[in-house]
């Protein structure tokens, strides 16, 4: 079973760059959007075989999720409960047999840190979701995270140090979520692959170069690990300034 998550900087944009040959190519049999920047009325395609939900910002052209999957899920959940925190479309929960899906787009800390604050608050109600859903049944969390980890996880990372998603902050609450429960995947399965990065500015030829940043990741909780066969990073793949990344299991 392939699962396949990707920041798509608009969908409608991306649409247009390749997106529909790398659906068929890869035919994944689910695959998790962020920044889809869309309402579903605005789709003017549709991807045969696929369910598609949608998770779209109260503002237009702003942020937003989606989930195409193949098997129709047990029951699909838009937010995380909480109305003031679930106007920009940011979180999506496909229940299946064995397991939750949910797929995410975190509040990006912005430059100067102007959001850092509600990302804190935001990070902690997310983990809080999370440890519910993981009550029930395994969960497989996937998206956009906006945090390079540990320095491994971007090329220039004493630089980047106390900027938007490489602060002390950010990276310390991706430490309390892995602690709560949680594997990064691709760590697990490669803990010292270095250059293996998921976003890269539009400037300065950074993919060129590969001056790059992981923060797209799929999570899994505890125990489920070992349904993980493999994790996969797709950097050839163009049509947004991340590319998409994946997991297949057994």
């Amino acid at each position: 079973m392939k699962l396949i998550s990707w920041n798509v900087n608009g969908l409608r944009a991306c649409m247009k760059k390749g997106f529909e040959p790398f659906l068929e190519e890869q035919s994944p049999d689910i695959i998790c959007l962020q920044e889809t920047k869309m309402h579903p009325e605005q789709a003017d395609f549709k991807f045969d075989g696929y369910h598609m939900y949608w998770n779209s910002a109260e503002r237009k052209g702003y942020s937003g999720t989606a989930i195409f999957t193949k098997a129709e899920p047990i029951k699909v959940t838009n937010g995380m409960g909480m109305p003031e925190h679930d106007n920009e479309g940011r979180v999506i929960t496909a229940e299946y047999e064995r397991f939750f899906l949910v797929t995410v787009y975190t509040p990006n800390a912005k430059r100067e840190l102007e959001r850092l604050d509600y990302r804190m608050i935001w990070e902690d109600i997310f983990r809080g979701y999370l440890a519910q859903l993981k009550e029930i049944k395994p969960v497989i969390v996937c998206g956009d995270m906006n945090v390079a980890h540990n320095p491994i996880d971007l090329k220039n990372f004493k630089s980047n140090i106390g900027n938007a998603g490489y602060t002390y902050e950010e990276r310390g609450k991706m430490t309390e979520l892995l602690a709560s429960g949680f594997v990064d995947t691709f760590r697990y399965l490669y803990p010292e692959q270095e250059g293996a990065y998921s976003w890269w500015s539009y400037m300065g030829k950074a993919r060129e170069n590969n001056t790059g940043w992981r923060i797209d990741y799929f999570l899994v909780s505890n125990g489920f690990e070992n349904q993980v066969e493999e994790s996969f990073i797709l950097p050839e793949v163009l049509g947004s300034d991340h590319c998409p990344v994946g997991i297949v299991l057994k």
